[in-house]
């Protein structure tokens, strides 16, 4: 599959002003103009959407007024209005559609698109835009068609599996999200041509081995060598298996099972 009938699903191309900016791009260039992310570049104009990550306005019924593209994420968003006449952005979970009402809270009822702290969620439901920390806003499971699962609660903490397979706990006062994500099509896209791929702001990627010994530490050799050591970046960093999460980091020790080669919930359940 190449194109995604958008037209099944969408209900509008126009996003709502109040809640748009426009973003500058940077090319893969940090503050002083160095390259820091390499193939990046050029691409269409994106309008940035601001997303309600927090859903923390709680004891007050939305209604959902449009399920739109977003070009800056994968799945798609919609637009809720509150009673009270406040418009937002939210990620669109599967199934939602134009009149649906989406409610957040304490004790609000667990059905799709409504937003509640782990504690008031049945053990077994489908979640996504996990809190890592209390307040701090939607962190983990955000891409199109992503989906966790609550499987215990014990004491101040909630047991999660998330899509890749790796189960750890956060603390039960950390809100989600009900249901899955929508465009769960997504992974079945197939780019097609370069030309698009540069319309994503993507450059050509050019493989360490095929570059000279002084601009890759895979580089040089005579004839196609297969660079003499493990797949790294310019840098030095493991491109294929190695550690990347930071040591200094403590929330690794939340991690009762590490994500797992065969990746994906059905797996693991």
């Amino acid at each position: 599959m190449s194109v995604i009938d958008y037209r099944a699903v969408l209900t509008t191309d126009k996003p709502e002003k109040t809640l748009c900016k426009r973003i500058k791009k940077n090319g893969g260039r940090n503050n002083h103009g160095k390259v820091t992310v390499r193939f990046r570049g050029g691409g269409a104009r994106r309008i940035y959407r601001t997303i309600d990550f927090k859903r923390s306005k709680d004891d007050m019924v939305a209604t959902v007024k449009t399920v739109e593209y977003d070009p800056n994420r994968n799945c798609f968003i919609s637009l809720v209005q509150y009673a009270d006449g406040e418009k937002r952005y939210i990620l669109a979970p599967a199934g939602i559609k134009v009149g649906t009402e989406v409610e957040s809270g304490q004790s609000v009822e667990p059905k799709p698109g409504n937003a509640m702290p782990l504690s008031g969620i049945p053990v077994g439901v489908e979640i996504h835009n996990i809190e890592m920390n209390a307040g701090q806003g939607g962190k983990l499971v955000r891409s199109a068609g992503g989906v966790a699962r609550l499987m215990a609660k014990e004491g101040g903490w909630a047991t999660i599996i998330l899509p890749s397979g790796e189960m750890r706990m956060v603390r039960k006062e950390c809100r989600a999200t009900i249901g899955q994500l929508s465009n769960g099509d997504h992974k079945n896209v197939k780019i097609g041509k370069a030309g698009r791929k540069r319309h994503m702001g993507r450059k050509p990627h050019v493989r360490g081995k095929a570059m000279n010994p002084v601009a890759h530490p895979m580089g040089g050799g005579e004839s196609r060598s297969n660079g003499g050591r493990h797949p790294c970046s310019p840098t030095g960093v493991p491109a294929k298996g190695g550690k990347t999460r930071s040591p200094r980091k403590t929330t690794g020790k939340r991690i009762i099972r590490r994500r797992k080669t065969n990746r994906g919930i059905q797996t693991v359940l």
